[in-house]
């Protein structure tokens, strides 16, 4: 998947796609090189759920921040 595609995966998206990663390789049937592969791509998605939840993280900081001022 292209950078720009993956920028679009919501996070439950991302998360699904991450958590059928672990399932195969766990299973043990995916050959070597091939596990080696989704590890990358799971990395991936794990930066980028990173990333989704730092900025929802951002957004309540900002919104609690402007509700203290209210009080």
């Amino acid at each position: 998947m292209d950078k720009e595609n993956e920028e679009k995966l919501s996070f439950e998206q991302a998360l699904t796609n991450l958590e059928t990663i672990v399932a195969e390789v766990e299973r043990g049937d995916v050959p070597l090189e091939k596990s080696l592969a989704k590890y990358a791509r799971g990395m991936e998605l794990i930066k980028h759920c990173r990333a989704i939840l730092d900025q929802a993280e951002k957004q309540i900081e900002t919104i609690s921040k402007a509700e203290n001022q209210e009080a």
